[in-house]
């Protein structure tokens, strides 16, 4: 921390409300709060928006565990870098390169910059397209678009001109880092308000919510990786081909596991990872802060997480999982025809059935309607269309409902985006600080920062007519890249050089390791799945010779250490 006198006031305020006894600690911790919010803050972007938007368009209900349960393995591993951070007098990146292994210490600081550059993208992505759609309809067309495409580009500059004030505030002083806090604590309250808002309005309906689908849908389900949930066997089993089923069957696996893998590597990334020990040691928080921390990020940072993009799943859900979009026609004759808007989606699922077909050797005549139906549900839907289907919830007595709708879902798919926007500048600023051995203030933070001002340049990368699409690729990288930060805090946590005494022992040291051990093999499943479906057996091959690179220098560097100890 830049000011020694508010880091010292910072650790007798929690240690005197520690010896005031429980109730007096957790109300100072309550107080105190702050990098929790700016973890939960930067989790609840548009990516994890777009990842929940598939999350029920594909599986309905059936997916609400996946957030919950890769967001409670990332917290646990924020919790480890947190705590070792608290424990050690010395910036993580300088431990990691000195105590463990400086591949690992160098790949966790590129992959952040690069993640955060790739994933910056979705953001702008979806920022400008809730302007276009949701607050200013009339300046589109009847797809959600701006006639003309430079407008793409002249909101995405004011956005990133208006979200470089805002972090570059964070390097003052005092005053800055206050009112950057406020600001975040208020925008995740608007976003959680927002989504719980639809929700509550689902349920007041006629039709209402199915809380026997949705208690079912928190218990994990992996089978799901393999298999089609079980709402799409009507649809299936409509096609009598056998070989046709197969095939839909396969594309359907193919969708939930991408967006599965995509929605896991989003709730928590490896450049979430970066942010929270950057944030404890600009703020002066020493190890009699701990507890504050694990309590921050579960009050702060897990719990508006799991209920914003739990909501957001079951709105999708409950307007498209299994059902034609909205302007599909189905002629006398049985044909399903797509609007326009959908047209490119519906043809590509169309197209490649057909390749398939002519891969196993045989030409496809005219797809029949039960293959184009399950093709119509599969179509890629976005914020627009989802903002769109709520008009009905917001209408009074018939009336149109949809400028309400459309405010309500906005504004919080709007504070999604900009606080992650802003958060991802923050990370960046850190990031080529610490490459530079610099402290994270003056010219050289706030250049940093505009790194990952590289997503305004999203219309050149989204080829997609859905915007929303992008986060669900953004993810899937995500998840190629956490398992180097898991890995590493991981072998941080299990240190003795590095921790010394403030290694965990006995009982706890148990319990850490296996909670770690989980969100490790979890990470590297989803991550080897991801790289092969990508990348194929070269993805692998590159993989193992990172993993080469990685056991080279850890025994170099095991090496040194017995030349020292002699």
């Amino acid at each position: 921390m830049d000011n020694p006198d508010a880091a010292d006031q910072h650790r007798a305020t929690v240690k005197a409300a520690q010896e005031r006894g429980r109730l007096a600690t957790l109300l100072a911790y309550a107080r105190l709060s702050g990098p929790g919010w700016l973890q939960s803050a930067l989790s609840l972007g548009g990516g994890s928006l777009g990842s929940s938007l598939y999350l029920g368009i594909i599986g309905g209900a059936a997916f609400l565990w996946i957030q919950p349960l890769a967001m409670f393995l990332g917290t646990v591993m924020l919790c480890a870098i947190g705590y070792v951070t608290l424990s050690i007098n010395e910036r993580p990146l300088r431990a990691i390169n000195r105590h463990i292994n400086p591949v690992l210490g160098w790949s966790w600081l590129f992959g952040t910059l690069l993640a955060n550059m790739v994933s910056s993208m979705p953001q702008y992505s979806l920022s400008v397209a809730v302007i276009e759609q949701n607050f200013l309809p009339a300046a589109t067309q009847g797809d959600g678009t701006l006639a003309s495409g430079a407008g793409k580009w002249v909101l995405s500059g004011l956005l990133l001109v208006l979200c470089t004030i805002v972090t570059w505030s964070y390097g003052r002083e005092g005053w800055g880092m206050r009112i950057y806090d406020r600001t975040l604590k208020l925008v995740v309250a608007i976003i959680v308000l927002s989504f719980v808002g639809v929700v509550a309005r689902i349920a007041m309906t006629d039709s209402g919510l199915d809380f026997s689908a949705v208690i079912s849908g928190l218990i994990p389900k992996p089978e799901h990786f393999f298999r089609p949930v079980e709402s799409f066997a009507p649809l299936l089993e409509a096609i009598q081909d056998s070989e046709a089923r197969r095939y839909w069957s396969d594309m359907i696996v193919g969708e939930q596991r991408d967006i599965m893998i995509a929605a896991g590597g989003l709730a928590v990334g490896i450049n979430t990872t970066f942010l929270l020990p950057y944030v404890l040691l600009s703020r002066g928080w020493g190890a009699e802060s701990r507890g504050l921390m694990a309590s921050d990020l579960a009050l702060a940072a897990f719990i508006p997480f799991v209920i914003a993009t739990g909501c957001v799943v079951l709105a999708a859900g409950d307007r498209f999982h299994g059902q034609l979009p909205n302007g599909f026609v189905v002629s006398s004759e049985g044909i399903i025809e797509p609007p326009q808007r959908f047209r490119d989606s519906f043809e590509r699922a169309l197209g490649l059935r057909e390749v398939a077909a002519n891969d196993a050797g045989y030409t496809l005549g005219k797809i029949a309607e039960p293959e184009r139906r399950v093709a119509a549900t599969l179509v890629r839907r976005d914020t627009f269309d989802l903002a769109k289907s709520l008009d009905s919830l917001y209408s009074r007595s018939g009336g149109d409902g949809s400028w309400l709708s459309h405010i309500v879902f906005g504004v919080g798919v709007l504070g999604m985006t900009l606080s992650s926007i802003s958060l991802m500048m923050l990370i960046s600023g850190f990031a080529v600080c610490e490459a530079l051995n610099l402290p994270p203030k003056g010219w050289p933070f706030r250049l940093g920062c505009l790194v990952s001002g590289f997503g305004v340049l999203w219309p050149l990368f989204s080829g997609e007519s859905s915007r929303a699409w992008l986060t669900v690729f953004t993810g899937v990288y995500f998840a190629m890249l956490l398992p180097i930060a898991f890995l590493t805090f991981f072998a941080m946590m299990n240190s003795k050089t590095l921790l010394g005494e403030q290694l965990p022992r006995g009982i706890k040291r148990w319990v850490w390791n296996v909670l770690m051990g989980a969100a490790v093999l979890a990470a590297s499943a989803a991550s080897v799945s991801a790289i092969y479906k990508k990348a194929g057996v070269g993805g692998l091959i590159a993989t193992g010779a990172y993993v080469a690179i990685i056991l080279a220098a850890q025994i170099r560097m095991e090496a040194r250490r017995s030349r020292r100890t002699r």
